[in-house]
């Protein structure tokens, strides 16, 4: 299957990556989902998406300036509770951990939404919500001891200084081991382009992940060489950006050098969906086997499309 671990679902506009449209509901969420998107000549479709709400929309009373605390933490968590709870098979829920509404608030706010809501993630947003990861440890140290006490991966927003700088985050990540860090976007952002700095701590921290997303083609090529097969996870970034352009990106690695490295379909399926899916304790699947296989998997008949070679 394909999983995706970053996608913002919202009932209503997104305050801090886009300002005019519709919401970008789960609704079009799932369409967007759907595709099909062809990888290697066969149709598939987003089986699964971690969904949190849109980080703009979760600073501190981000709204209603009589909010505060635990209350406005799950006012922010809300409508993700809402679509995770209407649509389990093809959502999974991500934990979105604000210090500024309190250190103990969202500690106890991270338990229950694991224990009782089923989320199997947790991101943080030191840019978003304005905290050095190296110094403002009273507000980091708890989180992670509750994700570590409770088994769950820390998906790190990073790529924009100066809060999100991934090497700002080492310091937390070797001191929790046993918790699995996903470096999201691979350093890249609209702040700037660290991406040799998650693919040098995945190299040397066993516990360190990298999101394929926002990452530049090229170099995707170049770490993937490098990188033990497990070390890179497919998420898209969506909304704003579009899932299929960031398939393609991961695709590619099964062509010909040098845009590809002849990656096998196994570990492609591993970057997609399997890595991820081990590490929260869902089944790994196979790659379609044929395009016929592919169709039955999406539910629909499709025509296959014409094979254009260019490599």
């Amino acid at each position: 299957m394909i999983i995706d671990i970053s996608c913002y679902p919202t009932d209503q506009v997104d305050l801090a990556w886009w300002h005019d449209g519709e919401a970008y509901s789960a609704e079009r969420l799932l369409e967007t989902m759907d595709g099909p998107y062809w990888v290697n000549g066969k149709p598939r479709r987003i089986d699964k998406a971690f969904i949190q709400p849109p980080q703009g929309n979760t600073i501190y009373t981000w709204t209603d300036g009589e909010k505060s605390g635990r209350q406005s933490i799950d006012d922010y968590m809300a409508y993700t509770l809402k679509c995770v709870q209407e649509h389990p098979d093809r959502f999974i829920g991500c934990f979105v951990y604000n210090p500024r509404c309190g250190v103990k608030n969202g500690v106890e706010a991270i338990e229950c939404y694991v224990k009782e809501h089923g989320f199997k993630m947790v991101q943080m947003q030191a840019n978003m919500h304005a905290y050095r990861p190296d110094r403002a440890l009273d507000w980091v140290r708890p989180a992670f001891e509750k994700c570590a006490e409770l088994g769950v991966p820390v998906k790190l927003h990073t790529g924009d200084g100066p809060y999100s700088i991934p090497t700002e985050w080492v310091p937390m990540i070797k001191a929790f081991p046993s918790v699995n860090f996903i470096m999201a976007h691979f350093g890249v952002q609209t702040g700037g382009v660290y991406c040799f700095e998650p693919f040098q701590w995945a190299q040397e921290l066993p516990n360190v992940f990298c999101e394929s997303g926002w990452c530049l083609q090229s170099r995707i090529v170049e770490f993937a060489k490098v990188l033990h097969p497990s070390k890179i996870i497919f998420g898209s970034d969506t909304p704003p950006n579009e899932p299929g352009m960031w398939l393609r990106l991961l695709e590619v690695l099964c062509t010909n050098p040098p845009q590809g490295l002849n990656l096998s379909e196994e570990t492609l399926e591993d970057y997609l969906g399997n890595n991820i899916a081990r590490m929260v304790g869902i089944e790994a699947t196979p790659a379609p086997r044929s395009f016929e296989d592919a169709c039955k998997r999406l539910g629909r008949q499709l025509d296959p499309q014409p094979v254009i070679d260019l490599y």
